[in-house]
């Protein structure tokens, strides 16, 4: 059959749908070379006619016509409501797979619509006069042959963020004419609403788009339509002869609307060219927060949280549990309503379930909708409402399925109920929490409109109040008495609180505020915690509390150590950590990181995962091995490693400005290597020393003793003071020529020797090396007062390795590298008590190991020795290597440095540290086994030992070394070896 035959055959027809479907769809097979059902398909398993489905009101059905992976066809008698029977079609798409093409027919119509996910929906709509169009019948050989033609070019996440970048000329433009931020915000949230309206149809005819079809009418007649148009939505009215439903809401209060200028129009205009009904809530939110947010405007273009993310906390935590539910009742209800018979015979239809029964799985099912529509989601740091966004819409599925259960049980239809009002956000920035509010009525239209449920509630928007605009941790409304703010009960508390490092805290949110949260949270959250840290804490104790059941939160890798370790070691005392990704890529701020989620609750959950995995238990480190979180500090490895040096300023030199220094005289007589010495951050340890020098005025110089040593002074004076004389800390403020964190206690322990070995706070490879005397170490590097190679060789095994990556941080990607810090990765380190022949063999391999490495990093055949000479004081800092000192104890130095030849300066490039353990060639591999043997030993344990074993070893000793030592001091405040004294 031919298209102009088709069309002449079908234009004659008056039957109905019963009588003529199947010929009609068996004619199209034909015209685009098909073969039929039976033919393809005998068993009717992937292609088949009259498929049983249920369909909407419960009842049994069957689907006209659907091909696996390609397409559900419904027909309809001609001159039928093809919408409705599209929407009736949705409801049963999942019983056929969920085709990508859903198609509805009256035989006069075919409208085809396309439903890939990810993709916005296209319909493509045929009329049987206009079938013989060459692009028609095209369309027609794809539904049958090649359904992934029709797919969209773009997804709906880059529409969206389109969509958003057009609006990112005009927010701007009616902000700087507004001082109020949010009432701008409220503005520009109503002018979007309308445009999804409109497309969602839930604005008739277009009307939205009317009021600006002629930019160039009087603005002021433009602007009196828009508010025309926001009060008849506030209460219902019409508006160019369209009756306009009642939307109601937070969105149209009776906030007066803002005045559009004409040269905004256009702008609108372009941005309303785009379907709003098929944004993505998800990452709109987000995007639209960018463009009205003036410090967040640098992050247009970056990246975003997308909702296959946000799924992977929320599912586990608040889903999983209500689906076991679901799955209960549902076993429950196969039990109720389906009786086997014992010989069942073909044809022969089972007893129908008594009315006791139908009555006892109707009570089960009404009592599991009541509890899923009492369902309390709370996202304390709900931003634009992502979380809650995709919360409520895996809420709405299973309402759905549980929709599609009990119609296949026969049971009575029901409304759907779950919705916006279910779900609670609090958040600080007016302009994320307007749009909290319109992303969670947004999701929730789209959601109807997408699985074909029409919206008929009046108003269409109910007013979302249990959006707070607030501080989720700090409630300053009383400034004299700061408290903690009430958060809602909730079932579930899900989110992504901001991280902020401890460090950084005050530098961000203000001296005044860190110091009215550390007063009100006291010693629950370490000082030195992170920001995220509280949200935490609070969440905890609403689980304590009975406020909530379950919680799942988002926090930087940190969260599973240090000072944000006890957060998580607290939530392990009054209840338990049930789920946990210790180590997942995400999205903050527009840059990509690493990240941890952790689930918890009050320990009734019995099943625990853990990065993926089934685990018996989740410890607070996120691990499933030996828990050493429960370790404690010793007492024989207290006052050995220290936090380097914290300069909170510009005072590092290069080489060849500390030369001119050095050389330069002063009043005083005194030489400038008192004040000036070698400086060496982690990148000069894991790659190669870059020869930087600094200026060092010691931990207590007085501004008169310092100023004597004129060059190096002045230096300071011009490019530290201006920088430091805005610290908001004081004591920083008036000694700005001393370094912020001077580590007095390490210089103390360091300045006897004439060695001391240091390792990067940050590194790939735990790599330990050995400085000379006055190199002064920077707060990147963590400091040891030992010059014996035995304790080198005993750092630099696999059995402290394994230890410390336990209790250090991993920064991103394990590639990133692992936080090393003094108090948990060594102070808790059990060290052997070898005998001195195990001790000799120790140090035997480690000195074997740094001469090759050495050797190695620094080939003879590349490099010569240079020297710097400059004069120095016995009594200085270079005293150990003064030659010839006069009378007054001046001498002189010779500092050697090595120089590559002209022909290895690249290759001298390579030569790095990082590298060499990255390439990890036999004879490092085999000089480390030597050493690891040699510590083994010194332990008594197997070299085979796996790493999971050797924890559990290396716990139990700890453990009974503390036991044995008795309780022993906190840290000094000054070198706790966190990084939260650099907050400048």
């Amino acid at each position: 059959m031919d298209a102009l035959a088709f069309v002449e055959k079908w234009r004659k027809s008056t039957r109905g749908e019963r009588s003529a479907a199947h010929e009609h769809f068996f004619d199209l097979c034909e015209l685009v070379q098909h073969p039929k059902p039976g033919e393809l398909d005998p068993t009717g398993q992937t292609f088949t006619a009259e498929r049983k489905v249920k369909k909407f009101g419960g009842k049994e059905g069957f689907a006209d016509f659907s091909k696996q992976g390609f397409f559900a066809w419904e027909y309809k008698g001609k001159g039928a409501d093809l919408e409705l029977a599209f929407n009736q079609l949705l409801q049963y798409s999942g019983d056929l797979g969920n085709p990508p093409l859903l198609i509805v027919s009256d035989m006069d119509r075919i409208e085809i619509r396309t439903r890939f996910t990810g993709f916005p929906t296209k319909i493509y709509r045929i009329a049987l006069d206009n079938l013989t169009w060459p692009a028609n019948l095209e369309r027609l050989r794809w539904v049958f042959h090649d359904p992934e033609r029709f797919r969209p070019e773009k997804t709906i996440e880059r529409i969206t963020e389109e969509a958003a970048l057009k609006l990112a000329v005009l927010a701007p433009s009616v902000r700087g004419r507004h001082e109020d931020s949010t009432k701008v915000a409220h503005f520009l949230d109503r002018l979007i609403f309308c445009m999804f309206a409109e497309d969602a149809r839930l604005l008739p005819n277009g009307v939205f788009t009317q009021v600006f079809k002629n930019p160039n009418r009087d603005p002021r007649y433009i602007n009196r339509d828009l508010s025309r148009l926001f009060e008849a939505m506030a209460a219902g009215g019409d508006l160019f002869g369209e009756t306009i439903p009642y939307f109601n809401g937070n969105l149209f209060d009776e906030t007066a609307p803002l005045e559009l200028l004409a040269t905004e129009f256009p702008l609108l205009i372009e941005a309303n060219t785009f379907d709003w009904s098929e944004m993505d809530p998800s990452i709109f939110g987000t995007l639209f927060e960018r463009v009205m947010d003036p410090a967040q405007r640098s992050r247009l273009g970056a990246h975003y949280t997308s909702y296959r993310d946000i799924a992977t906390l929320v599912d586990p935590i608040v889903m999983a549990p209500l689906r076991r539910e679901w799955a209960h009742v549902r076993d429950q209800l196969a039990l109720l309503v389906i009786v086997d018979s014992e010989s069942p015979k073909e044809g022969v239809q089972p007893p129908a379930p008594s009315e006791a029964r139908i009555k006892e799985a109707q009570e089960l099912v009404d009592a599991f909708l009541a509890r899923l529509r009492c369902v309390r989601v709370l996202d304390p740091a709900c931003g634009s409402g992502n979380f809650l966004y995709v919360a409520m819409r895996m809420l709405k599925d299973l309402e759905k399925d549980v929709l599609v259960g009990s119609r296949r049980c026969g049971l009575k239809d029901f409304e759907l109920e779950a919705g916006p009002h279910q779900f609670f956000g609090i958040e600080k920035n007016p302009y994320a929490h307007d749009l909290a509010r319109m992303t969670v009525w947004i999701g929730f239209l789209q959601w109807q409109r997408e699985n074909g449920f029409p919206v008929q509630e009046t108003p269409i928007l109910r007013s979302l109040d249990n959006f707070e605009l607030k501080d989720a941790i700090l409630d300053e409304s009383d400034p004299d008495h700061p408290s903690e703010p009430s958060w809602p009960k909730a079932d579930f508390i899900v989110g992504n609180p901001p991280f902020l490092g401890g460090k950084r805290m005050r530098s961000e949110l203000g001296d005044e505020y860190v110091q009215r949260l550390f007063r009100v949270w006291g010693e629950r959250v370490r000082p030195e915690a992170d920001l995220c840290c509280y949200w935490f804490e609070r969440a905890r104790r609403q689980v304590e509390i009975g406020a909530c059941g379950r919680v799942g939160l988002l926090a930087t890798q940190g969260i599973r150590g240090g000072a944000n370790g006890e957060t998580l070691s607290r939530i392990k005392e009054s209840g338990d950590v049930f789920f946990a990704e210790s180590d997942r890529p995400w999205i903050l701020d527009g840059a990509s990181v690493h990240v941890s989620m952790v689930g918890f609750d009050d320990g009734s959950e019995k099943v625990r995962i853990l990065d993926g995995r089934p685990a018996l238990s989740i410890n607070a480190n996120l691990t499933a091995d030996a828990d050493v979180t429960l370790s404690r500090r010793l007492a024989a490895n207290l006052d050995t490693a220290f936090m380097g040096d914290t300069k909170g300023g510009s005072f590092e030199i290069p080489e060849q400005l500390a030369f001119e220094l050095l050389l330069a005289p002063n009043p005083t007589g005194r030489p400038n290597s008192d004040v000036v010495t070698p400086w060496l951050n982690g990148l000069d340890v894991t790659r190669r020393g870059r020869n930087m020098w600094i200026v060092d005025f010691g931990v207590a110089r007085s501004l008169v003793d310092a100023a004597s040593y004129e060059a190096p002074f002045e230096y300071v004076k011009k490019h530290v003071k201006p920088a430091r004389s805005k610290n908001k800390r004081e004591a920083y403020r008036k000694r700005w020529w001393i370094h912020v964190e001077a580590r007095p206690t390490m210089r103390a322990k360091l300045s006897p020797l004439r060695r001391f070995i240091v390792t990067a706070t940050v590194s790939k490879h735990r790599l330990f090396v050995w400085i000379k005397e006055p190199i002064l170490p920077d707060h990147q590097l963590i400091a040891f007062a030992r010059s014996d190679d035995g304790y080198f060789g005993l750092l630099h095994s696999r059995v402290h390795e394994v230890w410390s990556r336990a209790q250090g941080t991993q920064v991103r990607e394990r590639e990133s590298g692992f936080r090393y810090t003094p108090t948990s990765c060594f102070e808790t380190f059990p060290l052997p008590t070898p005998t001195p022949s195990q001790t000799a063999a120790i140090a035997a391999a480690a000195q074997r190991l740094d001469e090759l490495r050495s050797n190695w990093l620094n080939p003879r055949e590349w490099l010569h020795q240079e020297f710097l000479e400059f004069p120095a004081a016995v009594d200085g800092p270079w005293g150990n290597s003064v030659k010839k000192p006069n009378q007054r104890g001046i001498g002189t130095v010779r500092y050697p440095r090595l120089v590559p030849r002209d022909s290895h300066v690249y290759d001298m490039g390579k030569r790095t540290l990082t590298n060499l353990y990255n390439e990890r060639p036999t004879w490092l591999d085999l000089a480390h086994k030597t050493l690891d043997e040699a510590v083994f030993d010194a332990y008594g344990w197997d070299p085979g030992t796996t790493d999971e074993a050797l924890l559990e070893l290396l716990l139990a000793l700890n453990l009974e070394r503390a036991v044995e030592q008795g309780p022993i001091n906190p840290p000094p405040n000054d070198e706790i070896d966190d990084e939260s004294s650099e907050a400048f």
